[in-house]
Order: structure tokens, then C-alpha cells, then sequence
């Protein structure tokens, strides 16, 4: 599909008479390959393999509300409280990540409350850490492993 700047691994793909899928270990299913679900499958296996994050304690695809509309969450990790601490939002490689995209999971954030941002086109990665002490946005040099970003709470 794309080459991306994450780890390749070795995805579970099936192509179907009228689709090719892709295996979701979140999700437990077959979705769509899109370009945007390659980012998404790709940087979800980073995080778990790279950067220790538990499996268990992520969720592609998570429901909110947003004053009256539903919205989709790309990805959310949890910590063990199964509280909310980071939202991660997909664009396929082609996608610039503008500030419409900031914007997109900033309005997310107005929900969830979560420590840090991420998004993603598969080539070019933001991390961020929100300070609500101080009401301000730092970019993050690298993603937090996970022991770092659960030691936050």
C-alpha cells in the first residue's frame, strides 16, 4: 500500500470479490483497507510493540458525544482506570496534517479531557501534552512510552 514512517509488520490481509480488509486486533474484526486504516493499524502495532502500550487499554474507533452529534474517536488509550488519556486521529499519507486536523482533535478533547494528543498521516507524527494546571500545549519530542504516560496520572 504506502511505505510510512513506522515500523512495517506483518499484517493479516484478506481480499474479498468486492474489498480487500485488513485485521484489526483492537476492534477483534476484518475492516476496510483504506489508506487511512493502514496508518491506523500500523501506528496502533508501533505503540504496542515500540512503546509498550497495552492492547487491552486501547480502543479504535470510540463513540462520543459532542454536544448533539456522534463522533468517532480513530484511537483512545485508557489508563488502568479505564480513564481516557490520549486521543490519536488518522489521515491517510496524502493528507496534510493542517490545522483543520489540530482543530478536529482538539474538539474531541473537549469531551474526553484527555493528557495527550496525537495525530498522524503515517509519515509525520505531533505528540502534545496538555497542561490544564497552566492552560497551555506542548509539542512532545518523541511519543511517551506508556509506563511514562500512565506515571502522569
Amino acid at each position: 500500500m504506502y511505505a510510512l514512517n513506522l515500523p512495517p509488520y506483518d499484517a493479516k490481509i484478506r481480499k474479498s470479490e468486492t474489498r480487500t480488509e485488513i485485521f484489526d486486533p483492537l476492534r477483534r474484526k476484518y475492516v476496510r483497507l483504506t489508506p487511512e486504516e493502514w496508518v491506523r493499524q500500523h501506528f496502533v502495532h508501533y505503540l504496542i510493540s515500540e512503546k509498550n502500550y497495552p492492547a487491552s487499554l486501547m480502543a479504535n474507533e470510540a463513540g462520543i458525544k459532542l454536544n448533539s452529534l456522534f463522533r468517532r474517536c480513530d484511537t483512545v488509550v485508557y489508563n488502568h482506570q479505564l480513564e481516557p488519556v490520549m486521543i490519536i486521529e488518522y489521515k491517510e499519507p496524502g493528507v496534510t496534517l493542517s490545522q483543520e486536523v489540530f482543530d478536529q482533535i482538539v474538539r474531541y478533547n473537549i469531551v474526553l479531557k484527555v493528557d495527550y494528543l496525537i495525530v498522524s498521516n503515517g509519515l509525520n507524527h505531533y505528540c502534545g501534552h496538555v497542561d490544564y494546571t497552566t492552560q497551555t500545549f506542548h509539542y512532545l519530542s518523541e511519543i511517551p512510552d506508556y509506563t511514562t504516560l500512565s506515571k502522569r496520572q
